[in-house]
This record gives C-alpha cells, structure tokens and sequence, in this order.
C-alpha cells in the first residue's frame, strides 16, 4: 500500500474505486473499502479532515486523528493508495471557488455551509483521482443525495455507490462520534435506531418515529429519496454529542 501527499503522486492506472474518508477508520470504513476492492482494479481512500465542512472550530479540533492506526486498518482491507494530502494541497492560497448546494434537507439546514464543503471537496477529489466509482455510506444518506446530485449536475463521470449502513451490535450505527458517548449517553442514545425501526411499516413514519424517541428531542426527522429508496432520517443531540441515522422504509438502495 502506498501513502501519498500530493496529486502528481497519485500515478493511477486500471478501473479505480475511491473511498472520501476523514479517517477514524472502522468497520463502517472497511465494508466501504471492501466494496470498492471487489469492483475496481486500484481501491484509493482519502484521508482528509476537511476543515471547509466544520462549522465551529471546536468540532474540527475534537476531531479524532490517529493516523498510523488508520493506515493499518486501510492496509489490512485491502486498500492500494491512502491519499493524505496537507490541507494547502486541497486549499492552496488563494482558493475561492466552491460549490453552492442547494436542497439540503433538515440536515442542510441544522449545519449551514456543511454541505458546501462537502460538495467541494468530494469534487476536487473526483477531480484528482479520477475514479470510476466513489463510495459513500447510507448512515450519511443526505450526503450521499448531495454528492449524487453535484456528479449529475455538473456531468461527472464517476458512479457514486451507496452502501448499507453498519452497526453494532447493540444497534447503533457506527460514527466516530460513539467514542464520545459515556455508557449511560449510549443506552439513551439507543433510542435513536430504535424509535426509527419501529416507524418502517406506519402510515405516517415522520409522526411515528417522533412518537417513540423515548426522551429524546430529534432536531428532525424527515423522509429522504436516495436512488430507488425512501430514506426516513433523523438527527439528535445525546449530552454534547450529535448523531444521526436513518433506515430504509420503502424501495431498496441503487
């Protein structure tokens, strides 16, 4: 496996499957890294903590980074390139031009400019790598509509595979921000794929979601359209910590 810093090391030939990632690396990341391994010839994860999608400086500081780790578990999944450019090599001075999203959903509006440096990014990754195909995970479902959207608005050539979210055992879905959560925040927290779960089915799922948060106060739920799937979704606050996840309620993931 290789590790480069710079885009004229990148040197890429065959079928290539990208994987954007900010690292923190886990299962979630390595069923992504799997899927890409088993449809292209060279598999590339970026790993870049992009500072354009943080709102508050704090979050972007808190933000766990142990990149020896990360790379073990890239090699181990069978990973063929780790981009990990510096910050100036996706920002070099003076850069100042970005991609203005528009239809973000609840999520959009909960984190303004979030999905602005989302769209950005993954572009100027496209751009870099040249991928044949990008992998996202359904957890981030109104990113995965995001990125979709700009690759056929903007006429790029890259598919953009969804895959399903992955959890723990106990149900919830797997996020670096887990790590944040004390035993007692993690069993309140469960009520979050819980009360999603027990909406797939109801005539009306947004109310009956809401209905069995158990505690919890959703900054919202919504229905989404990702691909051939309605996507009900939801976010919420757990202590300091903000989660979010949604479940399939109609269709299925394309």
């Amino acid at each position: 496996m290789r590790v480069v810093r710079s885009a004229p090391e990148l040197q890429l030939t065959g079928v290539v499957g990208l994987v954007p990632t900010m690292g923190a690396f886990h299962a979630g990341h390595v069923a992504l890294f799997r899927a890409a391994r088993a449809e292209n010839d060279v598999v590339v994860a970026s790993l870049f903590v992009n500072p354009a999608q943080f709102e508050e400086q704090s979050d972007l500081a808190a933000y766990p980074r142990d990149e020896a780790r990360d790379l073990e578990v890239a090699e181990r999944a069978g990973v063929d390139v780790v981009f990990a450019p510096p910050a100036e090599e996706i920002y070099p001075p003076g850069f100042a031009t970005w991609i203005e999203v528009e239809e973000t959903g609840a999520e959009g509006a909960a984190r303004p400019g979030h999905f602005r440096g989302v769209a950005t990014v993954c572009v100027k990754l496209f751009n870099l790598v040249r991928p044949a195909r990008a992998y996202f995970g359904q957890k981030d479902a109104q990113q995965a509509v995001v990125v979709r959207r700009a690759v056929r608005d903007l006429g790029i050539g890259v598919e953009v595979r969804v895959q399903p979210t992955v959890r723990d055992a106990d149900g919830l879905a797997l996020s670096s921000r887990n790590a944040r959560l004390s035993p007692e925040e993690r069993e309140r927290a469960l009520g979050l794929p819980r009360a999603l779960q027990s909406a797939v089915g109801a005539e009306d799922p947004v109310a009956a979601a809401r209905a069995a948060m158990n505690g919890l106060s959703p900054e919202y739920v919504e229905l989404l359209e990702l691909g051939g799937a309605t996507v009900l979704a939801a976010a919420v606050r757990v202590g300091s910590t903000r989660l979010i996840d949604n479940v399939i309620v109609k269709g299925e993931l394309s």
